[in-house]
């Protein structure tokens, strides 16, 4: 036991700096908030969050008509991009609902105008998880903004982030 603790003064032990720091999985509707006109940018998205705690998950769904532009500005801004066939608003409930039952996710939060979107928030909150939207005007649903714990409404930023789909 003794040398143990004395190990322990050697190992740098990372702490979180915030101390109960909660741990957020956020999901991003790509089709719906990552368009020309709103010139969102995903690095202040990051910052946002972490006002709140960690981002442990962070996940952009993407349509199988997003530029391979598109897709590397995602990950290198250390999001995982996810490319579905079809209907991106099921595979994101899908996901939605892992967050919910996972038990080292605190908060679930999700980056969309969509009011399709409000049965995982009340889901979440049933099953004792905090909740944010992120959203933009125009078209931001005033009902998942109610529904939610916190709501984000974001501006556009005039220097674009993401490439043109040439």
């Amino acid at each position: 036991m003794r040398s143990f603790e004395k190990l322990t003064s050697y190992i740098p032990l990372r702490k979180s700096e915030s101390g109960g720091s909660k741990n957020i999985g956020l999901l991003v509707d790509g089709p719906n908030m990552l368009r020309k006109e709103f010139s969102l940018n995903l690095d202040l998205v990051r910052e946002i969050i972490a006002e709140y705690g960690n981002m442990r998950v962070g996940k952009v769904l993407l349509n199988q008509y997003a530029s391979d532009k598109l897709i590397e500005a995602i990950v290198n801004q250390g999001f995982t991009p996810i490319v579905v066939a079809g209907d991106t608003d099921v595979y994101m409930a899908v996901e939605a609902m892992e967050l919910i039952y996972n038990p080292n996710i605190d908060v679930v939060a999700l980056m969309t105008r969509d009011a399709d979107f409000l049965p995982i928030i009340n889901k979440a909150k049933e099953n004792g998880k905090e909740t944010i939207v992120i959203g933009a005007e125009p078209g931001f649903s005033a009902a998942l903004q109610n529904s939610a714990d916190d709501a984000i409404v974001l501006k556009a930023e005039s220097p674009k982030k993401y490439p043109k789909d040439d």
